[in-house]
């Protein structure tokens, strides 16, 4: 089997033990969306004080806090693997788009090298010593 196929999306739902406040849920939230931590705490904080959404907050904070496993130390191998993930977790179509662009991008420049190397203009230069 190929090592393709092993690899898993490391893109998950993560309590963020490293830029927890609490508990870590809503650091892991934010990174898991691409969000502002400060604006999901304020977020968070504001839907707290209407009352018929304080007891679900803390009862979801809670069960979050319980529920997630901490984030390990080397999910991504770098900052542009963890947009990629992420991208590809929250719009896979407009990932899969700009790989889609960036291989037409590439075959056509490959198409342009065929030609100029099978062109009599390469033949030409090749034959003078031109590089």
């Amino acid at each position: 089997m190929n090592d393709f196929y092993k690899h898993k999306n490391p893109h998950r739902l993560f309590r963020d033990k490293e830029n927890a406040m609490i508990a870590g849920v809503c650091a892991g939230i934010s990174e898991y969306f691409g969000l502002n931590r400060k604006g999901v705490r304020l977020a968070t904080f504001l839907f707290m004080l209407i009352p018929p959404f304080f007891a679900f907050i803390v009862i979801s904070y809670v069960v979050l806090a319980i529920v997630l496993p901490a984030k390990p130390g080397d999910v991504y191998e770098n900052k542009e693997q963890a947009e990629f993930w992420r991208g590809v977790s929250n719009a896979p179509s407009d990932v899969f788009g700009s790989l889609r662009h960036r291989f037409r991008e590439l075959n056509h420049r490959l198409e342009k090298m065929e030609a100029f190397v099978t062109s009599k203009e390469f033949e030409i230069d090749r034959e003078l010593g031109r590089k």
